[in-house]
């Protein structure tokens, strides 16, 4: 694990507490804050045994270089990378379908950081990459992530070709993004049940093999002058159509 550091806002805070408890070393409210949200970190608190302390509203402020903590900040212990291993076991493991977001050699920090995002505010359960060629989970990343790369998963697979084949194996279908004859449109395809969704960087796209180990390819359908989307902005479009397909 990497120093201890603070994480700030209700959501990330109450999103580590109840994901990952044991990497939170203490919780601090600020002073008259007693509403419902605030009592729900609490209470989570107290299950874990988790300390808690109370602050001004400028000690907070100060002690978060002016980042909108909204009242709550817990000091944690920050998230590594998983190994491939913990991605089979956690789709294994996951009671109902699973929704994987991955990276195929995306390499802008900044993006990667920005995907973590959006994969945790459509309750996405992983976000792949790969191991070479690709952005890690970096200062970079955990900044722009606003504390999403501590409650969703990061993993790094060694060979992501290997490992969609593996998913399959699992029950996961996989639908890559891809402006190719034969792609459906996003909105006319089918992202129910156990999926892994698969971007590639800016102006490459999806690798061949990569493309080639997708049970379906789609693109989003683009209505202005410009032809192609931010990955991060991508990775929002399809995330949040398959989970308004899940209903």
């Amino acid at each position: 694990m990497a120093k201890p550091e603070w994480l700030y806002g209700i959501h990330t805070v109450q999103g580590i507490l109840e994901k990952f408890p044991e990497r939170v070393l203490e919780l601090r409210i600020q002073q008259g804050r007693d509403d419902q949200r605030v009592q729900t970190l609490l209470e989570l608190a107290t299950i874990h045994g988790v300390s808690c302390t109370e602050g001004t509203r400028q000690q907070m402020d100060d002690h978060s270089s002016g980042a909108n903590h909204q009242g709550v900040m817990a000091r944690c212990k920050l998230s590594q990378p998983q190994h491939e291993n913990e991605l089979y076991r956690l789709v294994d493991e996951k009671q109902g379908p699973v929704l994987l977001l991955i990276l195929d050699s995306v390499t802008d920090p900044h993006n990667v950081g920005a995907c973590l995002r959006c994969a945790d505010a459509s309750g996405a359960d992983a976000v792949i990459t790969t191991k070479d060629k690709a952005s890690g989970l970096t200062p970079v990343v955990r900044r722009v992530a606003v504390g999403a790369a501590e409650t969703v998963p990061f993993i790094q697979v060694t060979n992501l070709a290997r490992s969609l084949d593996k998913l399959k194996e699992l029950g996961v279908w996989v639908t890559g993004t891809a402006i190719d004859q034969g792609a459906v449109s996003l909105f006319d395809a089918d992202l129910t049940g156990s999926r892994a969704i698969v971007l590639g960087a800016e102006g490459k796209g999806l690798r061949r093999l990569t493309q080639d180990k997708c049970d379906q390819l789609v693109y989003i359908p683009m209505q202005g002058s410009v032809d192609s989307l931010n990955v991060s902005v991508a990775a929002g479009v399809c995330l949040f159509e398959a989970l308004r397909q899940r209903g």
